[in-house]
């Protein structure tokens, strides 16, 4: 049996600084966002803080769920806190999803009783808000695909930047033709356009909390590769699993020939996975061919 433990830091730990800096900007813009909206009496512009808020609240999730995963591992949690940070991304999906729902309701409210809106404050008050967000996503664009959280917050700050947009555009668009309708119907185009971005998000983390293969691993592939090395004979118990961003698990058993030396076959295997998969952890036991153990059926 080889045990090679986990000592890597999470991805999403290497980036609190960025996460905070942006923390900052995006809750200063959203009490601008908030007490605009309610002046001007824009729907879009209140859907958009809205928004803001689940994107502050984000941050403080992951930035809350970095800190308990950086804490060492403890006789009740032998893992340490690493899933910490898989929650805070399961959060801000379904938040921004709830907040979707809301925003399309509120359009639809709109669509039957529309306000007039004005228009000069609203659209300052968006180009402020591009600009803001413009600066969020260069902080954070590099480092995106670093971890589900980071990922998560990025979405967020570049929907952000999108629904801005969308608001200076309604503005224009109500200022030259009056024509008020085009609020709530741009503030609907801003739930539709968060719902299938959050849902890949959620269907990601969801995947790591079942503890699925990950994405990024071609199981069936790995598998051939392992029975590849010379003195292998079989495999079988194969687990692999994510146990948060960019820390992958394994388990397996390897069965190999009775001659074959098995530390120098585990020390094979352990760079295979380590340098083609970037499997971080494993945990693998040795069998010799012909008393391996049976394997192990989770029906029975």
């Amino acid at each position: 049996m080889a045990h090679e433990h986990v000592v890597q830091r999470s991805n999403s730990a290497q980036h609190k600084k960025k996460l905070k800096i942006v923390l900052v900007m995006t809750f200063l813009y959203l009490i601008a966002e908030v007490v605009g909206g309610i002046l001007t009496k824009s729907l879009a512009l209140l859907a958009d803080a809205g928004h803001m808020l689940t994107d502050a609240g984000g941050l403080v999730l992951a930035l809350l769920a970095i800190h308990y995963a950086e804490r060492q591992p403890d006789s009740k949690n032998t893992f340490g806190y690493y899933r910490a940070e898989i929650l805070a991304a399961l959060a801000n999906a379904v938040v921004l999803i709830v907040i979707s729902v809301f925003i399309l309701y509120g359009a639809y409210e709109r669509l039957l009783h529309p306000h007039q809106v004005e228009t000069g404050n609203m659209m300052l008050i968006a180009a402020v808000g591009l600009v803001v967000n413009a600066a969020g996503i260069l902080i954070l664009r590099k480092d995106s695909g670093a971890s589900l959280n980071m990922k998560g917050a990025y979405f967020e700050v570049l929907s952000d930047a999108l629904t801005s947009i969308a608001v200076i555009a309604a503005a224009l668009i109500m200022r030259y033709t009056n024509w008020y309708f085009i609020d709530p119907i741009l503030s609907a185009g801003i739930g539709l356009f968060i719902l299938p971005r959050t849902w890949g998000l959620l269907k990601a983390s969801v995947n790591v909390l079942l503890e699925g293969v990950p994405a990024e691993v071609d199981l069936q592939q790995l598998r051939k590769d392992l029975l590849q090395i010379k003195g292998v004979t079989g495999l079988h118990d194969l687990h692999i699993w994510t146990l948060t961003s960019g820390v992958n698990l394994m388990s397996a058993h390897l069965v190999h020939l009775p001659q074959a030396d098995p530390m120098e076959l585990l020390k094979m295997a352990q760079e295979l996975l380590t340098h083609e998969y970037e499997i971080s952890h494993t945990t693998i036991q040795m069998e010799i061919e012909g008393v391996e153990l049976n394997e192990i059926s989770v029906h029975e």
